[in-house]
């Protein structure tokens, strides 16, 4: 390690780690209302509150975790400390108080109303000025060198974006199809737009510290993915905005557009293996090149593959809103960014920790448990989806009765949930006690 100041993202990283424990633990009591007849939580955690957590706590562990992973890129991009320590700390702690004061809010049913947007206006004004000081912190590091590259040019403009973008989920409308036009701006441009050049700029930093690769070897897929986010990121709006009454060409231009983002990414790191296999290099730390490898497929597959099946018109318009979209939105999500989170986690992780760490590296385990047990939840959810979809939207059949038809893959989804959690717990374990214990050399 060469800058102190990096040592911040350890901070981050402990934080969004013990909210992923916790947005999985409510991701279970979720999975149990499902299965279950009898809900002893329903009065004090209802579903609709325990998903606005579930769904909140991803999202701002998420973050956390992009944080953390910039304040330990940016120094070594451009060769210097970060700007204000203090000020970045500050910005972990405001963070942290927004989100206790949102779930705290839930539960008391101090809430906004719009789905993944239910947080104050007060709250989501001070998640604002977190975004600002992250950029702020962020601009003034880089502006200290001269050293710009092109992963910083790209990673600041996922940050404004974050920023600017989440404008647009404030303001209160009375018309409820102009509320929803400017909600998909947040809701599906900040992941399918900011999110994705912040994750492309995390995964060529990773990919050229963890190989070796030339960095021009790297960087043209982040020219390529910056071009496919302004095209596809913004055109793939569109397989939302059918639904709120706009035109019918929305849903076509959209399913077919929002395919394409995931696929810089992919190539990027098949470019990088090709590199690594020709000349030979051997990697150190191969528990993040699987995180990184498995980021990459998981994120083509759930966000690419899943997702074009899903939003391709003549199949959209039965099962938008099903379990089919649970199941892809679990996918995605994970192989997007919960992987690429996992995988900057494994590669900073032993160059923070005590000196006689620095060769060393985390298990592989967690890896294994995750993956397998994801993608039987995300089966579970989607067979659920079918079932749904031809019951409930071409039978007709009641909401309610359909629901009993479904008992079966729920019951699937929720013993699957147990393994995700294990093998969330398995890597939080690893994570907390690395550096205090002695690993193995090789991910196990």
């Amino acid at each position: 390690m060469i800058y102190k100041t990096q040592r911040i993202a350890k901070e981050y990283f402990a934080a969004a780690l013990v909210l992923l424990g916790f947005q999985v633990l409510f991701g279970i009591v979720l999975g149990a209302k499902y299965v279950w007849d009898y809900d002893p939580l329903l009065g004090q955690l209802p579903f609709n509150v325990v998903r606005a957590i579930h769904l909140n706590l991803l999202v701002v562990w998420i973050l956390l975790g992009f944080m953390g992973g910039t304040y330990y890129l940016v120094p070594e991009e451009a060769k210097t400390e970060i700007w204000s320590a203090k000020l970045a700390r500050f910005q972990l702690v405001l963070f942290l108080a927004i989100a206790v004061a949102a779930v705290a809010g839930y539960i008391l049913r101090w809430s906004w109303g719009m789905p993944f947007l239910e947080q104050p206006e007060v709250l989501k004004l001070a998640i604002v000025v977190v975004a600002l000081i992250f950029f702020l912190n962020v601009l003034m590091t880089i502006m200290k060198t001269k050293n710009w590259t092109t992963t910083q040019g790209v990673l600041l403009g996922g940050i404004v974006l974050i920023a600017v973008l989440f404008l647009f989920g404030i303001p209160f409308m009375r018309n409820l199809s102009t509320q929803y036009f400017w909600w998909w701006w947040v809701i599906h441009l900040w992941v399918e737009g900011a999110w994705e050049l912040v994750a492309a700029s995390i995964m060529a930093f990773l990919l050229m510290r963890l190989t070796g690769v030339d960095r021009k070897v790297i960087e043209k897929w982040l020219y390529v993915e910056v071009g496919l986010v302004l095209l596809s990121g913004i055109a793939g709006t569109g397989h939302h905005y059918y639904w709120i009454g706009t035109p019918k060409y929305w849903l076509l231009v959209g399913g077919v557009f929002s395919a394409l983002e995931p696929v810089p990414i992919l190539f990027m790191v098949i470019d990088t293996l090709r590199d690594v296999r020709e000349r030979k290099q051997e990697i150190t730390n191969r528990t993040t090149l699987v995180w990184a490898v498995g980021c990459a497929v998981m994120h083509f597959i759930g966000a690419g593959v899943w997702g074009f099946a899903h939003t391709l018109p003549a199949i959209n318009k039965w099962t938008h809103g099903t379990q089919i979209t649970a199941s892809h939105g679990h996918f995605a999500f994970f192989g997007a960014y919960v992987m690429l989170n996992l995988t900057m986690i494994s590669f900073v992780l032993p160059n923070l920790s005590k000196p006689d760490s620095s060769k060393r590296q985390m298990k592989q385990t967690p890896f294994v448990l995750m993956v397998s047990f994801m993608t039987l939840m995300a089966l579970a959810f989607a067979i659920a989806g079918i079932v749904q979809t031809y019951m409930q939207r071409v039978l007709g059949m009641d909401y309610l009765v359909t629901q009993g038809y479904m008992k079966l893959w729920y019951a699937v989804l929720w013993v699957s949930s147990w393994g995700f959690a294990i093998g969330v717990a398995a890597y939080i374990v690893d994570y907390f006690s690395f550096g205090r214990r002695r690993l193995p050399e090789a991910g196990a």
